[in-house]
């Protein structure tokens, strides 16, 4: 595996296997952004736990607030935090497969 590796690498351009290091300084620093992004978004969230009040005053009310969810406060923020883990998950995938392919 390792042989096959350093033959794939023999074939790739110079300036590719010199950027390496370059990527994954990048990706670590785009992971860290994204860490420190979704920790705020998160703590800048409120506390949404209504469904013990609706259990105990017997139902829900529709409301225009409650159809457009989507455009409130909390929404933006939990899509904020979904991105950032997305994000996150992509460019540790990316660093630990190049330090698969190239560990030097």
């Amino acid at each position: 595996m390792k042989n096959l590796m350093s033959q794939t690498l023999a074939l790739a351009p110079d300036w590719v296997v010199a950027s390496f290091p370059i990527v994954r300084i990048v990706l670590v620093c785009i992971i860290a952004l994204c860490g420190i992004l979704m920790i705020i978004s998160t703590l800048m969230q409120s506390n949404a736990n209504d469904e013990g009040s609706t259990a105990l005053t017997g139902g829900a009310q529709e409301s225009y607030y409650a159809q457009n969810k989507g455009q409130t406060r909390n929404a933006k923020l939990a899509k904020v935090t979904v991105a950032c883990i997305s994000i996150m998950a992509v460019c540790m995938i990316l660093f630990f497969v190049s330090l698969i392919i190239y560990q030097g």
